[in-house]
């Protein structure tokens, strides 16, 4: 059906994004399917590391406990972009082509008002993927 599996992670932010984590390692594991931990960042010192090979580092370490947590093969792909916040997107339709992955299993928030005006950033993959996109609430 699927042949791997690309899950976003924010780094800053991946202890909220267990149920995601959790649905991609599911679906990998009963599947028999490689995932790749897919993060954007900048060659801007940041929260999480201060250059992209610290960066690299720590999302190579998050992918190997993942693995290990949930019995999966899984890699780690760091995406190197002017500006997160505007480059988001773009970045991960870019590491979806650049991985080989058909399936994006990413965590998304409960729509809000703002979000007809602003799609999330798991909807602007949703529509401009050309593989299927699993969002996770």
């Amino acid at each position: 059906m699927f042949n791997k599996i690309l899950i976003p992670i924010d780094l800053t932010h991946a202890d909220k994004l267990e149920k995601a984590v959790s649905a991609g390692a599911y679906l990998a594991k009963n599947n028999n399917l490689p995932v790749v931990f897919a993060a954007v960042t900048s060659t801007v010192p940041g929260s999480v590391a201060h250059t992209p090979d610290e960066f690299k580092a720590k999302l190579d370490a998050f992918a190997a406990a993942q693995a290990t947590k949930h019995g999966i093969t899984a890699a780690a792909h760091a995406i190197i972009v002017n500006d997160p916040a505007i480059d988001l997107e773009d970045g991960l339709l870019k590491a979806v082509d650049e991985t080989g992955s058909d399936l994006v299993v990413m965590a998304t928030h409960i729509p809000n008002l703002a979000d007809q005006l602003w799609p999330s950033n798991g909807g602007r993959v949703a529509s401009h993927a050309e593989v299927s996109v699993f969002l996770v609430r």
